[in-house]
């Protein structure tokens, strides 16, 4: 089979390794691809939002397979596009991503459906939205209702600060389109989780548990960032929490997509907040998770084409997925000033060294290669995966390899993993 991976970052890179392993695979494209996937791929410099550009090429080079990566195709809708030339595809449609793509829309399908979540009103007034944080209690979760590269959440923990919030979203337009509307609501306190579930429309498959971490600095301080580091299975995760999780959230949202005539195929990723009532939904993702993929796949023993395959073709009951016990630490190595402005094209040395180290995966990010070396290409450029029998082992594992990869003004968090190693 030739597979096409579409994007450019850790998570594609963590895709396309994972797919290589399957038997039936004889070449793999990825659209752009990063230096990493460039050394087990070909990589196609066509962007991932240029949908006509990628069904031609998966027509003219007879892919078999498409696998999305990022939200922004799926949110313009590339598997609409794809199926509407024939072309096999995995991913929601444009109507199902609505979940990620629109925070309003997946906060009224929770209400209709009483999925546990917090209390939030939604304002495409800037005036109104500033009267109501005149009236409320603080902290509260400022939400932009469309897709920001995961920047579009803040924790305001004042008046100003949400003000400020506001002004920039709405009427400074920080985000463009995505920032026009938006959510406020309650925070919820508690410990976040990664659930994974693999959705054929009427069945799903849960992967592993994962946690990530969000902030950009040490002590879940600074601005939030699209993840800085990622760790599975998640101790925040117990047993009872799995009939909870799927009467209360799984099975209402099929339930109200199905009401809503939307068939949801692909990978769903609900963050969750740990409260001390049970699992709370925070919100829905709709692709697999960066960088928890580049944590959950070197922990999955089976082959994932044929799940992907099962999924589009309503099967996914069928299958079984098996795990290897053993504990997954991710590092992200990123450009000093991320999620802000950060320079490009720094050398990257020492990948070689890590790589060599037992059970360590160098996944790349932002990277592109430049006479002859690799060198960074965006905010965050790197993760570095290790397995362990424990997690301690893991994150022990995982720091060892990023201690040997240099370039000038790399930044990363010392502390991921760590509360959960130290209970």
């Amino acid at each position: 089979m030739k597979l096409l991976v579409i994007g450019g970052g850790g998570r594609e890179h963590a895709l396309v390794w994972k797919l290589k392993q399957s038997s039936g695979v004889d070449r793999i494209f990825c659209a752009p691809g990063n230096a990493g996937t460039m050394e087990i791929a070909d990589n196609v410099s066509i962007p991932v939002t240029d949908l006509a550009q990628l069904a031609r090429f998966a027509k003219q080079n007879a892919v078999d397979l498409t696998v999305v990566g990022p939200d922004d195709p799926l949110a313009l809708g590339i598997v609409d596009f794809f199926t509407a030339d024939k072309l096999r595809i995995f991913g929601p449609t444009r109507a199902a991503a609505r979940l990620e793509s629109s925070k309003i829309f997946a906060k009224e399908l929770m209400r209709v459906q009483k999925i546990p979540t917090a209390q939030a009103r939604t304002f495409s007034n800037s005036d109104e939205a500033l009267r109501y944080c005149e009236a409320i209690q603080f902290p509260v979760v400022i939400k932009a209702d469309g897709l920001a590269l995961g920047k579009g959440v803040i924790i305001a923990q004042s008046v100003a600060e949400a003000r400020s919030t506001i002004v920039a979203m709405m009427k400074d337009e920080r985000f463009g389109e995505a920032g026009r509307r938006i959510v406020i609501e309650e925070f919820l306190r508690g410990s976040e989780c990664s659930l994974h579930a693999l959705v054929d429309g009427r069945n799903y498959a849960l992967l592993e548990s994962a946690r990530d971490h969000k902030r950009v600095f040490d002590g879940d301080q600074g601005p939030n960032t699209g993840g800085m580091g990622a760790f599975s299975p998640a101790n925040n995760w117990r047993r009872q929490f799995q009939a909870q999780f799927e009467t209360e959230i799984m099975q209402p949202l099929l339930r109200g997509l199905e009401r809503e005539e939307v068939l949801y195929r692909g990978l769903l990723y609900p963050g969750l907040m740990i409260t001390s009532e049970g699992p709370r939904v925070l919100e829905f993702n709709c692709r697999f998770g960066d960088p928890e993929t580049q944590a959950l796949l070197p922990r999955m023993k089976s082959d994932l084409l044929p799940l992907l395959e099962a999924t589009i073709d309503g099967k996914i009951d069928n299958c079984a997925i098996e795990w290897d016990n053993l504990a997954a630490v991710t590092v992200v190595l990123a450009s000093a000033g991320y999620p802000g402005q950060y320079e490009t094209g720094k050398v990257i040395t020492g990948l070689d060294a890590a790589a060599k180290l037992d059970a360590v995966e160098v996944f790349h990010a932002g990277t592109r290669q430049t006479n002859g070396a690799i060198a960074t290409s965006g905010g965050r450029v790197l993760a570095v995966t290790a397995l362990g029998a424990t997690l301690a082992e893991a994150r022990a594992r995982a720091y060892e390899a990023v201690k040997l990869i240099h370039f000038e003004q790399c930044h990363y968090r010392r502390d991921i993993a760590l509360n959960a190693v130290n209970g």
